[in-house]
């Protein structure tokens, strides 16, 4: 159903999941072992794997904050996209990726839920692409002493509004980890 007609296939795009942004993130190792299997379900299948890393002046690339949690090995052939926006693909290459690999479809899991995860999401789908958002795998830190609801309600939040997102020839979707099937539409 994308806009992106020639680009039938579906990628998992895995964002920022990285030791200092999810150290006390909401249910992190909930969401972290539901991300591990939606990784090892892509791997079985074929499926691309798109893995993004944040750096910025908080969070320095090259830092043990910076690295990806254990958890969560990336395989050398799986492309990594860097960025230091929100949006993954502003200034990345992140769509040249996407294009390479034929994906018109995006699977997404990772964090921030309120940053990192709500800006690529939309980001994607003013670019075409069709956007799976899986419930149980994102999260965020409580920020609520910044006027921010606590994570547990901007996740419910996000999975609410997200699954009512539309747009003419894209699709937004929301999934739990165990309901994704990496097909269109999933």
């Amino acid at each position: 159903m994308t806009t992106l007609a020639e680009r039938p296939h579906t990628a998992l795009l895995v964002i920022d999941v990285q030791k200092g942004v999810v150290a006390e993130a909401y249910q992190r190792d909930e969401v972290v072992a539901a991300i591990a299997s939606l990784v090892d379900r892509a791997r079985e299948q074929g499926v691309p794997l798109v893995w993004v890393q944040h750096s910025d002046e908080g969070l320095e690339k090259g830092s043990e904050g910076w690295e990806y949690v254990p958890e969560l090995p990336r395989r050398d052939t799986e492309p990594l996209v860097h960025k230091s926006y929100g949006d993954s693909f502003e200034d990345t290459d992140l769509e040249a990726v996407l294009a390479r690999a034929g994906v018109g479809h995006l699977v997404v899991a990772g964090a921030e839920t309120d940053a990192c995860i709500r800006s690529t999401i939309h980001g994607a789908f003013v670019r075409g692409y069709d956007v799976t958002l899986v419930a149980d795998a994102h999260t965020a830190p409580d920020n609520s002493k910044w006027g921010s609801p606590p994570p547990d309600q901007v996740i419910a939040h996000t999975n609410l509004y997200w699954r009512y997102h539309s747009a003419p020839g894209r699709r937004a979707d929301v999934a739990a980890a165990k309901d994704v099937t990496f097909s269109a539409g999933s």
